[in-house]
């Protein structure tokens, strides 16, 4: 397939090269005798056999000093096509340079020929002889099709690190194919959105990526604009973004599905954000563990549901190396007045131990056992809460109330009993 297009391409530069031969006088004449055996190394070569075309252009060679300017010319332009197509791109720049080092040749085959050269060069990574091959280029062409070497440049001066060069000519290639109500390839504007992150130009970066958006609609790049949002502190187009792509279908990577729960949490929308969260979990998108775990018990607790959030803050417990989160759990079940839940989950944190707070927990198993009528052992807790500072003021004050608590009950029994 490559030596058909190599064959195209030199048929084109002959019938160019033909015409602007008539154009130009100082150009010579091709001999049909150079090419005839120009063409015999092209046909060895479509057949295969690549070293019998190559030995056949140093035949041609060894009668350098009787050929013109055009004939050598053509010959090392064979010679660079014939190691293009063996993807030997160093042998093929030096024979396309020497092409452009002849006098008197064709315009269109020192365009051509140009134009191919800065091509490879930024293909080898050698951008500044990029650059210097389109400034050559540009010199024999016209202004009007300079626009066809603006992309290439872009790609050169970015390369380079000078980004600001390189954002004009990128800019120009995307503005005039928009002007003409069609759609920039796809390669440009990643390259745009590239110089302006280097630019740190976020709010650009954001408008490119738009466009990616409306023009291409790939999910990566849902995420990545959601993300841009997220850095301009535009958390309700952040969400947006993440919410469509997601409905979409576009969110099937763990850390996406993470992004989106953390966005509707902190927009406060954290029934979604454990609903996600959960799914995620459920279907191994996102690893079980003790980080994840929390965020998500931290998204029942915020949406009030206590039971998911109970068993959510469980399952993490499990993985904890300290009683903290049996500790949530408890205050979360004593505030739901699930009352002998919270003393189990209260004396499984004392047990597992290493509190911030022990004595709240202490306190917890009192208001619990208060809430069930068991005075006693609530003012045992309340007095073993009372040695810890955390809970000493508080603890005195359940205890007196408990205390009322059981005077009162005791009356009141004392009173049906006399009844």
């Amino acid at each position: 397939m490559r030596y058909f297009i190599i064959v195209a391409a030199l048929i084109t530069v002959f019938v160019h090269s033909s015409a602007v031969a008539q154009e130009r006088k100082k150009t010579p004449a091709l001999r049909e005798q150079v090419y005839s055996q120009l063409a015999r190394a092209q046909q060895l070569a479509d057949e295969g056999d690549v070293n019998a075309g190559l030995d056949v252009l140093r035949n041609v060679e060894s009668k350098l000093s009787s050929m013109n300017s055009y004939e050598r010319a053509m010959l090392w332009n064979f010679y660079g096509y014939m190691y293009y197509g063996e993807d030997n791109i160093a042998k093929a720049i030096e024979y396309f340079a020497k092409v452009v080092e002849e006098e008197a040749i064709p315009e269109a085959l020192e365009q051509n020929t140009l134009f191919s050269l800065a091509q490879l060069a930024l293909g080898q990574g050698e951008f500044e002889k990029t650059i210097d091959y389109l400034q050559k280029w540009e010199r024999v062409t016209a202004p009007e099709q300079h626009q066809k070497a603006w992309v290439l440049k872009a790609q050169a001066l970015y390369q380079q690190g000078d980004y600001k060069a390189a954002l004009a000519p990128i800019t120009k290639a995307i503005d005039t194919v928009e002007s003409k109500q069609q759609v920039p390839e796809e390669n440009w504007l990643v390259l745009q959105r590239a110089i302006y992150f280097e630019l740190g130009d976020t709010k650009r970066v954001a408008a490119v990526l738009e466009d990616m958006v409306r023009y291409y609609n790939k999910p990566e790049y849902w995420v990545q604009l959601a993300g841009v949002y997220g850095q301009l502190g535009q958390e309700n187009k952040q969400l947006a973004m993440l919410e469509t792509a997601f409905q979409q279908g576009f969110l099937t990577k763990g850390q996406d599905l993470l992004n989106l729960a953390q966005t509707y949490f902190f927009n406060d929308v954290p029934y979604k954000a454990g609903q996600v969260l959960e799914q995620a979990l459920e279907q191994g998108a996102v690893e079980r563990n003790l980080r994840h775990l929390k965020l998500l018990a931290q998204a029942w607790v915020a949406a009030r549901e206590t039971d998911k959030a109970s068993a959510a803050l469980l399952a993490a417990a499990a993985l904890s190396d300290d009683g903290e989160l049996d500790a949530q759990r408890a205050t979360l079940l004593l505030n739901a007045e699930r009352n002998k839940d919270a003393i189990i989950a209260a004396q499984a944190a004392l047990e597992k131990g290493d509190l911030k707070q022990p004595g709240t927990m202490h306190l917890v198993i009192g208001m619990a056992e208060l809430n069930l009528e068991n005075f006693n052992a609530a003012l045992q807790a309340f007095a073993v809460a009372k040695k810890f500072d955390d809970a000493r003021k508080s603890a005195s004050q359940w205890e007196r109330y408990a205390q009322a608590e059981q005077e009162q009950q005791n009356r009141l029994q004392e009173l049906r009993a006399d009844i």
